[in-house]
């Protein structure tokens, strides 16, 4: 049977309507066929040529950039969050032991705002271990 309907969609005159027609034959057959199947049965190339199969894949980079953003500006605030705490962890009470370094480095962003906040009680580096052990479930 998809057979039939690629046959009947390769006797269409209009390139914009059948690059159309097939994106959506395609994507319809992809809910119930092999993908090996579908690529054997229609032409890929013309389905890039349709609209809604550019659109589709606009909506993909669209997202993925979109994503892509939000990810980066997470990973820069939790950088720049890290960055600025340990320098003040190291004003406060000086250099700290490698272990308590990489627990620091686990901690998010909203966890880092409010270490920055108990620093300004703390006097010693036992200070900032107890107050890492209280966080910890």
């Amino acid at each position: 049977m998809l057979e039939q309907i690629a046959n009947r969609i390769a006797t269409i005159e209009e390139p914009s309507q059948q690059a159309d027609l097939l994106a959506c034959t395609q994507v319809l057959a992809g809910l119930r066929f092999e993908k090996n199947l579908i690529r054997q049965l229609f032409r890929s190339e013309t389905m890039r040529e349709s609209v809604i199969y550019q659109e589709i894949r606009e909506d993909g980079l669209l997202e993925g950039l979109q994503q892509g953003l939000q990810q980066g500006l997470q990973q820069g605030l939790q950088q720049e969050a890290l960055s600025f705490v340990t320098r003040l962890i190291t004003r406060r009470v000086g250099a700290i032991a490698p272990e308590i370094q990489e627990q620091i480095q686990t901690l998010s962003v909203e966890e880092l705002e409010n270490l920055g906040e108990a620093l300004l009680d703390f006097s010693e580096v036992t200070d900032l271990e107890n107050w890492l052990n209280q966080r910890q479930p």
